[in-house]
C-alpha cells in the first residue's frame, strides 16, 4: 500500500510539475502584454505599440517619443533623405534620425534579431527612450530632448506635439494581431516532469538582471541561468557556455524541444566552433535566456530562429541517468579551466 501510494504522489507531481510550466503560459517579448491604450489621431497602429512599449521598458512618455518620431520622420512616413536608408545632410539616419556615432552608443536590438538596425522603427524608438534616458529624462526632459537636437526651437516643439497627443481625442484602432506564434507557445507542455522543472525555474527568472559571470539567485548571465534551470533538478551540466558546447549529444537543429540548449555565434569570443551565447529550449521556436545587460528584459523568452544559430544539444541524453544532488553526481568544473562565462 505505501507503494502504491508513493507512485500515486509521483504522478501527481509530474502533473503538477508539467501543469505549472504549461501555466506560466511563456510568451515571447512579442506575445508579451503590451502597453495599451486609445488609438491617437494621427499616429499608426504599428508606431504607436511601439512608442509605448518603449515608454514601458525606458520609463520615457509615450507622448514625447512619439513627438520626436513625428518631428524627424512623421512616424516613418516621411520620404526625405535618410529616413529610409543613407543619411540627412547632418549623417543622421532611421525614423528616429540617430548619428552612426550616437547609434552606436545608444542603439538598441529592439526586435531581438540579433542586429541593431536604426532604420528599423522597432530598434530606433526603443533607442531614442535610451538616448532620452541617458540624458537625464523625465526628471530633466527639456535637458535631455536639448542633447537630442541642440535647438530650443526643437523642445518647444517636441513638448508641444506631446502635449496634443496626449490630450488628444481617439479616431484610430491600434488593433493588431499578435504573431502566429503566440498561441502556439501560450499551449506549452514540457513533455516529462524534469523538463517542466527545468524550465520552469528558468522562467521564473525572467525580469532579473543580466550581470556578466554572475550565478545568481539575483542576477545570471546566460550560461549560469541554463546550469541552474539544470541543477535546480540535480542535474549538473558545465559552467559556461564554451564548455556546455561540447557536454550535450547533438540534435539536429530541426528537432530542438523543450530542455534542449540552443547556441549562437554571438559575444565576445564566440566562433563557429566555439558559440558564446546559449538560451534553454521552451518549445514551438521559442527560448528562455539571459541576454545582455542593456535588453528589456535582461532575461527573457525569445525566439531561437536567428540567423546566428549555431546548434543544439540535448544534455538530458548525456545526464539522464545522474543522481540527484544527495548522492553522488559529477562535480562542478571552476570558471579557471573553462574560460570566459558564456555572454549574450
Amino acid at each position: 500500500m505505501p507503494i502504491i501510494a508513493l507512485l500515486v504522489a509521483l504522478v501527481v507531481l509530474a502533473v503538477v510539475l508539467i501543469g505549472a510550466v504549461t501555466g506560466l503560459a511563456p510568451t515571447s517579448d512579442a506575445c508579451a502584454p503590451q502597453a495599451s491604450g486609445p488609438p491617437v489621431a494621427g499616429i499608426p497602429a504599428t508606431y504607436l505599440t511601439l512608442y509605448r512599449k518603449a515608454a514601458t521598458d525606458y520609463g520615457i512618455p509615450w507622448e514625447i517619443l512619439a513627438a520626436v518620431g513625428s518631428i524627424e520622420s512623421d512616424h516613418g512616413r516621411s520620404n526625405a533623405p535618410g529616413v529610409h536608408s543613407g543619411a540627412n545632410h547632418a549623417g543622421a539616419g532611421g525614423p528616429m534620425q540617430f548619428l552612426p556615432g550616437t547609434w552606436t552608443a545608444f542603439g538598441v536590438d529592439g526586435d531581438h534579431d540579433g542586429r541593431k538596425d536604426r532604420y528599423k522603427p522597432a530598434d530606433a524608438i526603443p533607442a531614442a527612450a535610451n538616448y532620452l534616458r541617458h540624458n537625464g529624462a523625465p526628471p530633466r526632459m527639456r535637458a535631455a530632448l536639448f542633447a537630442y537636437n541642440h535647438s530650443s526651437t526643437y523642445v518647444d516643439n517636441v513638448l508641444n506635439r506631446a502635449h496634443k497627443y496626449k490630450t488628444a481625442l481617439t479616431t484610430e484602432s491600434t488593433a493588431t494581431a499578435p504573431p502566429a506564434e503566440c498561441a502556439e507557445v501560450a499551449a506549452i507542455t514540457a513533455p516529462n516532469a524534469t523538463i517542466a522543472q527545468i524550465i520552469a525555474f528558468a522562467m521564473a527568472q525572467r525580469g532579473k538582471p543580466y550581470v556578466f559571470g554572475a550565478t545568481g539567485p539575483n542576477a545570471w548571465d546566460c550560461s549560469s541561468l541554463v546550469q541552474a534551470a539544470y541543477r535546480a533538478t540535480g542535474l549538473t551540466i558545465p559552467r559556461t557556455t564554451f564548455a556546455q558546447w561540447p557536454f550535450g549529444v547533438r540534435i539536429p537543429n530541426n528537432q530542438a524541444q523543450p530542455g534542449d540548449l540552443v547556441f549562437f555565434n554571438s559575444g565576445p569570443g564566440t566562433s563557429t566552433n566555439t558559440p558564446g551565447h546559449v538560451g534553454l529550449v521552451i518549445g514551438h521556436g521559442q527560448m528562455i535566456a539571459a541576454r545582455c545587460s542593456t535588453c528589456h528584459p535582461a532575461i527573457g523568452v525569445e525566439t531561437y530562429r536567428r540567423h546566428d544559430w549555431l546548434g543544439t544539444t540535448r544534455p538530458l541524453l548525456k545526464v539522464g541517468q545522474a543522481k540527484p544532488r544527495t548522492q553522488q553526481v559529477p562535480p562542478h568544473h571552476s570558471l579557471s579551466n573553462l574560460g570566459d562565462p558564456g555572454r549574450p
